[in-house]
């Protein structure tokens, strides 16, 4: 196909040979003397290509290739050069150059090279294209190409640089703090302090001194003065996780100080400017919250200015086999081993599997995958069995087909006792691991913290 060549050549008998050819070839061509002129006409024509000589008058062609690069120039440059360049011909390719041709070079060897040249540039025009389209496959702390996740990176780049309070909603594991460090990150204070408080981790009676820190003596224990999270946070971003969980009364000192930006911490006498930009997640359905009478609505329209929901990850499509990928790379080296992707089947059942932990369940799989298993790729069997739902039933023995007596029916306990007796199960499972034993259960973490506050002081 006829394409735009510009030649830049000082030297008259090669750049006669070469225009020569370029017309025989079909293409469009102009010729430059110098780097100077070169670098006008590849600016004002555009070409498709350029045959760049190292060697010019006024500078080289290495830094004619620099300068195109800077000025946003995207033509494919072909280098020219004697024998006694080579090793400037392929440094000239680390900097960008897509082949080079030694002198004197026959019109085949031209004609391939150019054609190389031309179709590596419309390749890399059109995957340029997709990917607009498509839009990022990551941001910040994200990775994924979905729909649902390019509507998230729109409206955190969108609201990034403004102080407005951003509400975060989504299941347990879906990634509402990295959602939070992204906007931090992504924002006018990112060099400033990202501070996180998980409001349904703490005691009740200790999330005020948390959130606007004490005095020292202000109750039994306060042994020091202590910032405090929002404090901490002065001209950086406070992030409060699972706000659904705050009580009543600590939902009103919350509320002013949204309203007023001054903070007094317990036990103090004198209100405390704060420049914070505040972020607020829950997995609850904070409307709900509102209307059962559990969250006040004059807060809950305080805080919910730009409301941003994360996806779950069985509504994410192929993001899930980007997310394991990414994860098994970076555990694989973590852990010293030679994993390098997943076998066909093992694919299958992670895009099979509705991960109702999310993201960090799909962690936690990956990592135990790779810490008790060897080999290059992961294979099915090395998944947990709880992926394996679809699995056909293994051939029952012999013994197994003898009539069985009737099973027994299990006693009846207490709703209290059977409700401790799972929770401490699933944590046993997951080797304490709370966020993944609520996924498992399907409760909020910050229920089983209540739990085991409660049992504690129980004995």
């Amino acid at each position: 196909m006829p394409a735009r060549v510009l030649l830049v050549e000082d030297t008259p008998t090669q750049a006669e040979i070469a225009k020569a050819m370029l017309r025989d070839f079909g293409h469009e061509m102009r010729h430059a003397e110098t780097g100077a002129d070169g670098l006008a006409m590849a600016q004002d024509w555009q070409p498709d290509a350029i045959l760049v000589d190292l060697v010019l008058p006024d500078f080289s062609g290495m830094e004619l290739m620099r300068r195109l690069k800077a000025a946003g120039n995207n033509a494919a440059c072909i280098v020219l050069t004697a024998h006694g360049s080579v090793n400037t011909a392929v440094e000239a390719m680390r900097e960008g150059a897509t082949d080079f041709l030694l002198k004197p070079y026959a019109a085949a060897r031209l004609r391939v090279t150019l054609d190389n040249a031309l179709e590596k540039r419309s390749l890399r025009q059109a995957l340029a294209t997709a990917q607009s389209v498509l839009g990022r496959d990551s941001f910040g702390g994200f990775i994924g190409a979905s729909p649902s996740m390019q509507a998230v990176y729109r409206t955190l780049e969108s609201v990034a640089a403004s102080k407005a309070t951003v509400f975060i909603t989504g299941e347990s594991g879906t990634g509402k703090e990295v959602a939070a460090e992204t906007l931090h990150q992504a924002s006018p204070r990112k060099g400033k302090p990202f501070i996180a408080l998980n409001c349904g981790a703490i005691p009740r009676d200790l999330l005020e001194s948390e959130i606007f820190g004490h005095v020292k003596g202000a109750f039994t224990g306060a042994t020091e003065n202590r910032l405090g999270a929002a404090r901490s946070a002065d001209r950086g971003t406070l992030f409060l996780d699972e706000i659904g969980e705050m009580p009543m009364d600590m939902q009103v000192k919350l509320l002013r100080f949204v309203q007023t930006g001054m903070v007094t911490p317990v036990g103090g006498t004198r209100a405390e400017p704060v420049d914070v930009r505040l972020v607020c997640a829950t997995n609850r359905d904070i409307l709900a919250e509102v209307q059962a009478g559990r969250f006040r609505e004059d807060l809950y329209y305080r805080l919910f200015v730009v409301p941003v929901a994360l996806p779950p990850l069985r509504a994410r499509g192929e993001d899930v086999l980007l997310i394991a990928r990414h994860f098994l790379t970076l555990f694989a080296r973590e852990e010293g081993k030679a994993f390098q992707g997943f076998d066909a089947a093992a694919e299958a059942a992670i895009r099979a599997y509705p991960w109702p932990g999310n993201v960090r369940q799909l962690q936690n799989v990956l990592r135990n995958a790779v810490v008790l298993h060897e080999g290059a790729l992961i294979t099915r069997e090395m998944l947990p069995a709880l992926l394996l739902h679809d699995a056909p039933p293994m051939a029952a023995p012999a013994a197994a087909l003898a009539p069985q007596a009737p099973a027994q029916r299990p006693p009846i306990e207490p709703l209290a006792v059977s409700e401790k007796r799972l929770i401490l199960a699933a944590l046993e499972h997951t080797g304490q691991d709370v966020p993944r034993a609520a996924a498992l259960l399907e409760v909020n973490p910050s229920t089983i913290y209540r739990k085991l506050t409660a049992w504690k002081k129980e004995g």
